[in-house]
């Protein structure tokens, strides 16, 4: 039976990514020794590095204008403390719309004081901030485009001139933006570009070396520009599957033909959400992620039916996140409109039958 899997992290891939990526693992390019054997420093795998980094910064359009792309490790979870590290000198701003602002406000706190210009934490984080005021001497205003956990997802951003510093785990490479807007974007590749395991940073290179503490090294984004992404040993795996995904998103037509397929998905499932009285959603409409729709049951006593149901249709990580309740189905760029069409069936199966 074919699976659908809604996983919110780490996430699906395409099929010919996944077959090219295990290929790789056992015999690189035809060189008779396993990608994850050979050296980083080799000229094969120096060139994968480059083109993940090239790609990278075509599809988002930012190629020649000054921004450096950099595949580092930690997670996004390592980036909260680095983005303070490099950029916060005196005072930085953080819009607050979940667990992961919440958390990338704690790291910045170490280092400087924090202004949380806006924050959705009064309702659960069901809805974004809107028409807040953003003080003018900020190091920089820190946003999270998507989140995975309550749903919800920035649909338009705040003009300012101070820097931009935004988190892009759940959504990059999904929809288009104008990315020149933003002087600094992170993003964990295992949502939607890649395995667990690096980390993908295209950041302003004149933006840096401006505050006043000493960085160490391995926190210091003028450190690995200067190595080319190869400070130390990269997670050589995770970054050759992420550069097969950004190839084949170029070969799809880039962000702006995924951003078309990934409408259609997220349209098909929140209108059974919306015309189906069994569900409720739990994110605000206006704001809804196309990436991570999340919902609830109208009636706790069909939980047990449901989840038998999706279950039996071959359906993988659809149970919420604790925070929560309920289901969150995600939608990253390889999860096809079939698949969602299985789920929305599922659901309208289960109206049938109560």
């Amino acid at each position: 039976m074919k699976k659908h899997n809604f996983s919110a992290g780490p996430c699906i891939l395409p099929k010919e990514v996944m077959k090219r990526a295990s290929e790789a693992v056992l015999d690189f390019d035809g060189l008779g020794l396993s990608l994850i054997e050979i050296s980083h420093r080799s000229k094969e795998f120096v060139a994968v590095m480059e083109e993940a980094r090239a790609l990278s910064l075509e599809l988002l359009g930012l190629e020649d204008q000054g921004y450096q792309a950099l595949f580092l490790q930690g997670g996004a979870s390592l980036e909260f403390l680095m983005v303070a590290y490099n950029l916060l000198d005196k005072r930085a701003g953080y819009v607050n719309t979940g667990t992961w602002s919440s958390k990338a406000i704690k790291e910045a706190k170490l280092l400087g004081e924090v202004v949380e210009v806006a924050s959705s934490k009064d309702k659960n984080f069901n809805y974004i901030p809107k028409g807040y005021g953003i003080p003018e001497n900020l190091d920089y205003l820190h946003l999270t485009s998507n989140n995975t956990i309550f749903g919800t997802q920035i649909k338009e951003f705040p003009t300012t001139s101070v820097p931009l510093v935004c988190d892009m785990s759940s959504d990059i490479f999904s929809r288009q933006l104008d990315f020149s807007k933003f002087d600094l974007i992170y993003a964990g590749a295992q949502k939607n570009m890649g395995p667990a395991g690096t980390t993908l940073v295209v950041v302003k290179e004149d933006i840096l070396g401006k505050v006043s503490r000493t960085i160490p090294s391995m926190l210091d984004y003028k450190v690995h520009i200067s190595k080319d992404s190869m400070f130390n040993t990269p997670s050589v795996f995770a970054v050759y599957t992420s550069m097969l995904t950004l190839r084949w998103l170029k070969d799809l037509g880039g962000i702006s033909a995924i951003e078309e397929i990934n409408e259609k998905k997220a349209k098909l499932l929140y209108s059974e959400i919306d015309l189906n009285p069994l569900f409720n959603g739990f994110a605000k409409a206006e704001d809804r992620s196309n990436m991570n729709a999340t919902f609830t049951l109208a009636e706790e006593g069909l939980k047990e039916t449901f989840d038998s149901m999706w279950r039996e249709a071959g359906i993988n990580g659809l149970n919420g996140h604790r925070s929560v309740g309920g289901y969150r189905a995600s939608m990253y760029n390889a999860l096809s409109l079939e698949s969602v069409g299985v789920l929305v069936d599922v659901m309208s199966e289960l109206e049938r039958k109560a």
